[in-house]
């Protein structure tokens, strides 16, 4: 449908404690579409080795020539739903490095071994692949890692101003129907997930004072401590991007929606496109949410002239 209703990209996550899997979800999409791009959104690399992800690249390349990209991150719920934090920059920098040099069909070290892509001329693309490197970041160690090995940037609030050629804006919220009330419960159920967002990444990367900032976050935070530690994990990310958890459906307020989102009357968001795009954005990533995503993706593309 998006194909059809002319977005340029379909950007998949990568988070498989929460989705079903990227490689398998994007080359079904790739033998049910023609033109339309597909960009991991966003890849963890400590997720897999380098050259499994170079191979499922290439399979990719394989089925839809010419539409794939690699999104790549430190990652967020796709490590923290595992216990573990988001990756140091540097990993993440030699990890792409490696994929790069993989994909070029040159041979990298890797854990202290010699690898490279053995694929028979009849079992993958020819290299070098030509995969472009997006990298996710939103702040200033993780963009200087996409100015050295990325082909652009992907953040969800930082402004990098006209450096990048391909700078990419992740956005979540919804448009507005004529006189609808933004706290409606449409809204909340299209808008909320994204929303909720500001908690779940405030309290993995700060705990209970940096929540604390939030509309009700003191309490937010007090029901999400009284989880045993050993799964509070899942508790804080429950629902992630797709739902309005208990917790955050207690205690964050709907009026937090519409200031935490992408959400407003079609007037108002086309003059928010515009201003991103004033502010050196090229690309911007929609993520629609909600019981109706057929809805979100129409009226979305209506507003944004797509």
């Amino acid at each position: 449908m998006a194909e059809e209703l002319g977005y340029q990209r379909a950007w998949l996550y990568d988070s498989p404690a929460v989705y079903l899997d990227l490689w398998a979800v994007m080359a079904l999409a790739a033998t049910r579409t023609s033109r339309i791009g597909l960009a991991s959104g966003i890849l963890v690399p400590a997720l897999r080795h380098p050259v499994v992800t170079a191979s499922a690249l290439a399979t990719i390349e394989s089925l839809a020539p010419g539409r794939v990209t690699a999104g790549v991150g430190a990652g967020f719920s796709g490590r923290m739903l595992l216990g573990k934090p988001a990756m140091t920059w540097k990993d993440v920098e030699e990890h792409v490095a490696a994929l790069r040099g993989l994909l070029n069909g040159e041979e990298v070290i890797w854990e202290d071994e010699l690898v490279t892509m053995c694929h028979p001329a009849e079992f993958a693309p020819a290299r070098p692949i030509r995969v472009p490197i997006v990298l996710a970041a939103d702040g200033p160690t993780g963009a200087a890692v996409a100015r050295r090995v990325g082909d652009g940037i992907l953040t969800t609030h930082m402004d990098t101003g006209h450096v990048f050629d391909w700078n990419v804006r992740m956005l979540f919220g919804t448009v507005l129907e004529d006189g609808e009330s933004p706290t409606s419960d449409r809204v909340f159920d299209a808008a909320g997930p994204s929303a909720a967002l500001s908690y779940h990444a405030l309290y993995a990367r700060g705990g209970p004072e940096a929540v604390a900032k939030l509309p009700n976050g003191a309490s937010w935070a007090l029901a999400v401590e009284r989880i045993a530690p050993e799964r509070r994990h899942f508790g804080v990310h429950e629902g992630h991007v797709v739902e309005v958890n208990p917790i955050d459906r207690a205690f964050m307020p709907r009026e937090f929606v519409t200031r935490r989102t992408f959400t407003g009357t079609a007037a108002e968001l086309a003059g928010r496109l515009a201003a991103l795009a004033a502010k050196g954005v090229t690309e911007v990533a929609y993520q629609p949410v909600g019981r109706d995503i057929a809805r979100e993706l129409t009226a979305f593309a209506k507003m944004a002239g797509i």
